[in-house]
């Protein structure tokens, strides 16, 4: 895994430091995991100002690709369970079908972006619009936050670092 990720920031001409850290939270925190990967890409971008569009869309591209993930764990678990009977889920399932992979443009959102990106992998969404729609919430979400996080001041930050032991 080192090697394949060395070897993709090394073709890209990025620093080896810090961004592979980047790129996996935000995989696995577009995964089922509880995990939240916008403390390491601010802690990145507040070191590395320089970088920040870099960053924003490795954290982007890692993201999709763990939403995709969702999705292709959605596809292969179709062929593993009986599908779901009852008015909810026939409900569910015309909402999903009539909106389609626009709907995963709020994969970004916690708790119900995980199950819509592994509901669209279930009734077999084409993947290419999936990607292009979850890519363009992942992003817009990092973009606002890191925006949002920028507007705190340092001394709130210091202050924080100090109260929890890390400064």
């Amino acid at each position: 895994m080192e090697q394949m990720l060395e070897h993709f920031f090394g073709w890209f001409g990025m620093p080896l430091v810090g961004l592979p850290a980047v790129f996996i939270s935000a995989f696995v925190s577009a995964t089922l995991l509880p995990v939240g990967s916008e403390p390491i890409l601010f802690g990145y971008i507040s070191l590395n100002p320089h970088l920040y569009w870099v960053a924003i869309t490795i954290a982007s591209i890692g993201n999709t690709l763990g939403g995709m993930f969702d999705w292709w764990l959605g596809a292969i678990g179709r062929n593993s369970f009986k599908p779901l009977k009852g008015s909810h889920s026939s409900r569910l399932k015309a909402w999903l079908e009539r909106h389609g992979p626009k709907l995963l443009i709020l994969s970004w959102l916690p708790g119900i972006g995980d199950p819509l990106c592994l509901a669209a992998g279930w009734l077999r969404l084409a993947w290419q619009p999936c990607l292009i729609y979850m890519f363009i919430g992942k992003l817009l979400r990092y973009l606002a936050l890191t925006w949002l996080l920028t507007l705190v001041p340092n001394s709130f930050w210091h202050q924080l670092g100090r109260w929890l032991h890390l400064i």
